[in-house]
C-alpha cells in the first residue's frame, strides 16, 4: 500500500461527509438561452449528504444482425441521475423520466479532485469515485447507498513493488472507472496515470494491477514518454468491457492507441490501423503512439466501435479491423477534432460529439466561441449542428473527454459539463438545451443512470 494510502486509512475520516447545499432554487428563465443563475453555497458539515432542488427552465463481426433486430425503443424511466465529478468535488444530479426539475446532493469530497464518479447498472445503488487531494495522493471511494455514506478502499490502484532493476512506478491519479460485464457482479476496471490497468473483484474495495498490460515488455515503448504526453498527462481511459464477452476488454492510451485483449488482459495488441498520427515520425506504417481522446463500444454491439481522436472522429470497420475517418464528413470550418464521443443506447448508428478548436496551438475551446453538438444518425455519413439554447458567441470553454453522457430515456437524454463550470441537458436528444446548473467548479466527467 502507497505511503498516501495508508496516510488516509489511518485518519479514518473523509470530508465526503461534509456534504452542503450546492445549489440553490431557481425560478426557470422563460429564454432558453440564458443560463440560470444557480450559484454554489458554503459547504454544511453533516453525516449525509444534503439536497437541493432545481428548477426547470476491432473486433469479430458476431453481433451485428442481433443488434439490429433489437428495439429502438425503451420502457418509461422512473428516475435519472447525472453524476458530475469537478476539480472541487462531486455533485450528484436527480429527477423522474420527464426531467423537469432536478434535486441535487454535494459537493461531495469538497476539495478534492473527482476524476470520474460512476454507478453500477447492475445494482442500482453503488457509486465508485476516483479522487484525490493534495498530500493524500489518488484513491478510489465507494459507496453502496448511492452517495449517502461513503467508505474509501482499503487498497487503491497502486503498483507493485519494482522488482532489483526496474524503475518504480506510481501512481498520480486514477482517472477512469468502468463497472465490469453484467455476469461479473462486483468487478470493476480503472485506468490511471501513468497508463495502467487495475482491476477489483470485491467491488472497489481492493485493486489489484492486469499484469497482462502493466508487466507488458512493450509496456513503455507503447504508453511513450513525458514527452509525448498531453498537458494533462498520459492517461489509460476509455475502458470497455464487450457485451457479449466478459474477456473482451477494449481500452485507449493518451499518446499510445487503441488496445484490445481476448483473455481479460492476459494478452494485449494494438489496433490502430486506419488511425492517423501527422505527429509521428513514420505515422504510415506506426501501429501504436495514436492519440484517442475517447474510445466507445456500443453496449448492445460489440462489433459498434468509435472514437474521437486527436487526428479526427473514427468509426471502426470490424470486418477489415480497420478505423474509418467518418469526421471527414464533418463542416471544414468546424472540424473534427474534440474529446468526448457519446453513443445512442440503442440505435448503432447514432452518435454525438462535441468539437473543439484543434487548430495549431490547440486553444481546446469551442470552434469560434459558438459551442455546438454535432450528432449522426448515420455511423457518420452526415451530421447534424445541435446548438439551440446554448451559447451563440463569446462561449470560450469546452468539455472534456469524460464530460459527457446519456442516459437511456425513449427520448435520449444527453449530459454535458463544461470546463466553465456548467451543467447543460437536452431531453429530446440534442435538438433543444438547457443548463441546469452554473458555478459549479471545472467539470471533469459527467455520468448517468436510469432506472
Amino acid at each position: 500500500m502507497s505511503k498516501s494510502s495508508k496516510s488516509r486509512n489511518a485518519t479514518k475520516t473523509s470530508n465526503a461527509s461534509k456534504s452542503g447545499s450546492a445549489v440553490k432554487p431557481v425560478k426557470a428563465r422563460a429564454t432558453a438561452k440564458r443560463t440560470p443563475s444557480t450559484t454554489a453555497s458554503r459547504s454544511q458539515p453533516d453525516k449525509r449528504a444534503s439536497h437541493s432542488k432545481i428548477a426547470s427552465s476491432a473486433t469479430r463481426p458476431r453481433a451485428a444482425a442481433k443488434a439490429t433486430a433489437r428495439s429502438n425503443t425503451s420502457a418509461p424511466a422512473r428516475h435519472v441521475s447525472v453524476l458530475v465529478g469537478t476539480r472541487k468535488g462531486a455533485f450528484i444530479f436527480r429527477s423522474d423520466g420527464k426531467r423537469r426539475d432536478w434535486a441535487v446532493s454535494g459537493p461531495h469530497f469538497l476539495g478534492h479532485i473527482v476524476q470520474h464518479v460512476v454507478a453500477d447498472p447492475r445494482d442500482g445503488k453503488t457509486l465508485l469515485c476516483a479522487a484525490r487531494a493534495g498530500h493524500l495522493g489518488p484513491t478510489v471511494f465507494r459507496s453502496s447507498d448511492f452517495g449517502r455514506t461513503w467508505k474509501e478502499a482499503t487498497q487503491p490502484p497502486a503498483f507493485a513493488q519494482a522488482a532489483p532493476g526496474e524503475v518504480a512506478e506510481s501512481v498520480a491519479h486514477t482517472f477512469w472507472l468502468t463497472p465490469g460485464h453484467a455476469s461479473e457482479p462486483g468487478v470493476w476496471y480503472a485506468g490511471t496515470s501513468p497508463p495502467a490497468l487495475f482491476r477489483s473483484e470485491d467491488g472497489g474495495a481492493t485493486w489489484q494491477g492486469v499484469d497482462g498490460f502493466n508487466r507488458h515488455a512493450q509496456r513503455h515503448a507503447w504508453i511513450g514518454t513525458g514527452q509525448d504526453s498531453p498537458p494533462d498527462g498520459s492517461t489509460l481511459h476509455s475502458i470497455n468491457v464487450a457485451p457479449d464477452d466478459a474477456r473482451h476488454l477494449i481500452f485507449g492510451v493518451s499518446s499510445g492507441g487503441v488496445f484490445e485483449s481476448h483473455d481479460r488482459g492476459a494478452t494485449w495488441v494494438p489496433m490502430n490501423a486506419g488511425c492517423e498520427a501527422d505527429f509521428l515520425p513514420d505515422p504510415d506504417n506506426a501501429t501504436f503512439g495514436h492519440d484517442p481522446h475517447c474510445l466507445r463500444v456500443h453496449p448492445q454491439d460489440a462489433t459498434r466501435m468509435v472514437q474521437q481522436n486527436h487526428c479526427g472522429i473514427y468509426l471502426l470497420d470490424a470486418a477489415a479491423c480497420r478505423w474509418q475517418r467518418v469526421g471527414r464528413n464533418m463542416p471544414k470550418r468546424v472540424g473534427d477534432i474534440g474529446f468526448p464521443m457519446v453513443l445512442h443506447p440503442r440505435d448503432r448508428d447514432r452518435f454525438w460529439v462535441f468539437p473543439m478548436d484543434g487548430s495549431s496551438v490547440w486553444p481546446r475551446t469551442s470552434p469560434g466561441g459558438k459551442p455546438a453538438v454535432y450528432g449522426t444518425r448515420s455511423a457518420g455519413r452526415t451530421w447534424q449542428r445541435l446548438d439551440a439554447g446554448l451559447p451563440a458567441a463569446q462561449a470560450w470553454w469546452t468539455v472534456k473527454r469524460q464530460a459527457m453522457s446519456a442516459d437511456a430515456c425513449a427520448s435520449v437524454g444527453l449530459y454535458f459539463g463544461t470546463t466553465s463550470g456548467e451543467l447543460w441537458a437536452s431531453t429530446d436528444e440534442g435538438a433543444r438545451w438547457r443548463c441546469i446548473a452554473a458555478h459549479l467548479p471545472h467539470i471533469y466527467s459527467v455520468e448517468t443512470l436510469t432506472r
